[in-house]
């Protein structure tokens, strides 16, 4: 049998110094309030006996974010190192890609109209657009009305912050995917009333 991996598991709270019989840092009492946390999962080998454990959730999470639990937002410094490393990938990725095909050309910048066109896209094909001929469409109604209030939201959300091209764009998409949806739901109410088909005859 190969020989088992080792695993290093990290805990971020304070340790103590050693004491005065040179025994290893144990991590620092935690106040008695404190003591309801939970210390989660442990990493256990030889036996029952826990080696490290897992890093415990910290008591003021909840309080950095919000009462629903949400993480606090990165800070403005995190943001500019994560985008600055996004952009170098993302050029590294395209640097490959011209070295495979040298002819290729620089890909449009992405906008405000590729982001309607990408919810436009995902409601048809939500509503059964795009099947091939013969094949019964699939349809999500449910996702397809999730689409469509999402590009409900966006439009409610920018509004004051868009280009008259791009009001238009948005405002066409969102008149013709909510017309779409009534025709269709009108399909599936006329449908829901009519009576089951009777049953195949039985064979002789």
């Amino acid at each position: 049998m190969s020989e088992t991996p080792k695993f290093t598991v990290i805990d971020r709270r304070k340790f103590k110094a050693e004491d005065d019989d040179g025994n290893a840092p144990t991590p620092a009492a935690e106040p008695a309030a404190k003591t309801e946390v939970s210390a989660g999962p442990q990493l256990v080998v030889n036996g029952n006996k826990p080696e490290v454990e897992a890093e415990t959730v910290h008591e003021n999470s909840l309080e950095a974010g919000n009462q629903e639990g949400v993480p606090p937002a990165p800070t403005a410094e995190e943001s500019d190192r994560q985008k600055a490393a996004y952009e170098a990938a993302a050029q590294r990725l395209e640097d490959l890609l011209r070295a495979q095909n040298p002819g290729m050309g620089a890909p449009p910048a992405i906008t405000f109209e590729h982001l309607v066109q990408q919810f436009y896209v995902s409601a048809m094909i939500q509503m059964g657009a795009g099947a091939q001929d013969g094949q019964r469409p699939r349809v999500d109604i449910v996702g397809a009305r999730n689409t469509i209030d999402l590009l409900g939201v966006l439009e409610l959300k920018t509004r004051g912050n868009r280009s008259d091209a791009e009001t238009r764009t948005l405002d066409s998409v969102l008149f013709e995917v909510r017309m779409a949806f009534l025709e269709l739901t009108s399909m599936i109410s006329v449908q829901a009333m009519q009576p089951p088909p009777p049953p195949p005859p039985g064979r002789r």
